[in-house]
């Protein structure tokens, strides 16, 4: 298993939804496969609880609705590894990226860094282009979750 999974999850044919799927297409090829696995899904499911345990650090990156400018990202620091992340929720049809965490700190007695990146959307229409703001917004978001990787990569080598 990678030392750093990539969690990119949304609705491609949702427009600005399909955001965190596109980032992943970007972020294919730049690391070496043992450091870096980078998934697309549709939504999050309990499942991935397991591999999430098997990596040192998980980066959630996802699309949301907000009060926030259409294209700000967003990083949250969810675990640094010392235990539970904030706010996990209950199990319902989707779960929330804190609930994948909690899961594998719980049942699997993971100890890993856990971030979610967002990125404010405009539209969540029909249709698999992204609003101008958000695709104006890529480069940005890209560089926020290569940061990411870097130190996630960075404190693994030295454990």
């Amino acid at each position: 298993m990678a030392r750093v999974l990539v969690v990119a999850y949304g609705n491609p044919l949702r427009c600005d939804d399909g955001a965190a799927r596109r980032a992943a297409e970007m972020l294919e090829g730049k690391f070496l496969p043992d450091e870096v696995e980078i998934v697309s899904l549709h939504q999050l499911g309990p499942e991935l609880a397991e591999s999430a345990s098997q990596a040192q650090c998980v980066i959630f990156i996802d699309a949301a609705a907000g009060d926030g400018q259409p294209g700000q990202v967003q990083v949250t620091r969810m675990s640094d590894g010392s235990g539970e992340p904030a706010d996990p929720r209950p199990f319902c049809h989707a779960l929330a990226p804190a609930s994948i965490v909690g899961l594998a700190i719980r049942l699997y007695g993971a100890h890993l860094q856990a971030f979610s990146v967002t990125i404010t959307g405009q539209n969540f229409d029909h249709g698999e282009s992204l609003s101008p703001a958000v695709e104006a917004a890529l480069p940005t978001l890209i560089e926020h979750i290569d940061e990411l990787i870097q130190e996630c990569l960075s404190k693994a080598r030295k454990s």
